[in-house]
């Protein structure tokens, strides 16, 4: 075994420990709470019709695909999309070409590849949504209750309506109701998926580039790294393309899924352990060695920059949903 533990690779194990722990407890504690709630986590994600106490982070089937800005049509969010899906997957893939399946030690590669896998849900629920409005337009909440109140008055003041007449409507109307039914149940775990991936990639994508670009790249130039423009283009366009999309999107961002950013890199540490305890000796980030009493330190330290990370996409959220409805206010649909 490659590995030799010491007393400060025990104090990084508990430190990774913690924190993987600690998400998963923050996860039971919310999503857990969004279950009792809503009934499943499906339905916490995609069911339109919100009952009394909406739990913390729900979104509808409709946010999934719509936009935050009331005369954009959702095929521009399924462009946007679609477009971000194939330059990440050129990319990726002339980076692969490049430098070899071993480029996937780094944690760009696995933030990339995030990115990419969220943009194609993306892309596959938008095109579905798409599909849905253009062949029966969605009802919101106050449009369906709007409807079904039109509906009780033209019933009770047009006596004489024919028999058939209402036969057809209710037919209608119970086709609506299969249709959202069957489209709710096709991208429950799908949409759930690409809600976590969305928010996952959005802390992971600010850590990436911080690091490379304020650590890496001034402090860290080493015989493994060179900077070229491929390399440049995806330290930069993965928070280009991810927030267009936010500028876009209708997503919800709650605080507490920053434990899935924090999983995920907790997922990339000990994918290194393993490799490096089964004979790997190279470590693609200085900062992540063991064989050093200050291996505590920067583990910790790595520990605390995912709070700003994802608190600082939190805030270009926020900002969004605060500032743009006061500055466009006939144009501008909150998410939440």
């Amino acid at each position: 075994m490659a590995l030799e533990v010491e007393w400060y690779d025990l104090v990084c194990f508990g430190i990774v420990g913690v924190a993987f722990l600690g998400a998963l407890w923050v996860l039971w504690a919310k999503e857990g709470a969004s279950q009792s709630d809503l009934g499943t986590l499906d339905e916490s994600l995609l069911v339109d019709v919100v009952p009394r106490g909406r739990a913390i982070g729900h979104v509808s089937s409709i946010q999934l695909w719509t936009s935050c800005w009331r005369g954009v049509h959702p095929l521009w969010l399924l462009a946007t999309r679609f477009l971000s899906f194939l330059i990440t997957a050129v990319l990726l893939s002339l980076d692969v070409i490049e430098y070899d399946a071993s480029i996937f030690l780094y944690y760009t590669e696995w933030t990339f590849t995030l990115v990419m896998i969220y943009f194609a849900l993306g892309t596959i629920i938008s095109a579905h949504g798409c599909w849905q409005y253009l062949n029966k337009p969605p009802f919101g909440n106050g449009e369906m209750a709007e409807f079904l109140r039109r509906d009780l008055e033209e019933s009770k003041s047009t006596n004489s309506i024919v028999y058939k007449e209402k036969e057809t409507k209710g037919s209608i109307r119970l086709q609506n109701q299969y249709v959202e039914e069957e489209f709710k149940q096709r991208v429950g775990f799908w949409g759930y998926l690409m809600q976590i991936t969305y928010q996952t990639s959005a802390g992971a994508v600010i850590l990436t580039d911080i690091v490379f670009w304020c650590i890496i790249v001034p402090f860290l130039s080493i015989a493994h790294f060179k900077l070229n423009l491929l390399m440049g283009c995806m330290h930069t366009l993965n928070a280009v393309f991810l927030l267009l999309d936010t500028a876009l999107n209708n997503l919800p961002f709650p605080w507490f899924r920053v434990a899935y950013f924090v999983l995920w890199s907790c997922a990339y540490i000990i994918f290194q352990w393993v490799i490096h305890a089964c004979g790997f000796t190279w470590w693609p980030y200085p900062f992540l060695e063991l064989n050093t009493p200050w291996a505590p330190v920067w583990y910790f330290c790595l520990a605390l920059v995912h709070i700003p990370c994802y608190g600082m996409y939190s805030l270009i959220v926020k900002a969004k949903n605060t500032i743009l409805p006061r500055l466009f206010p006939r144009a501008f649909l909150r998410a939440y």
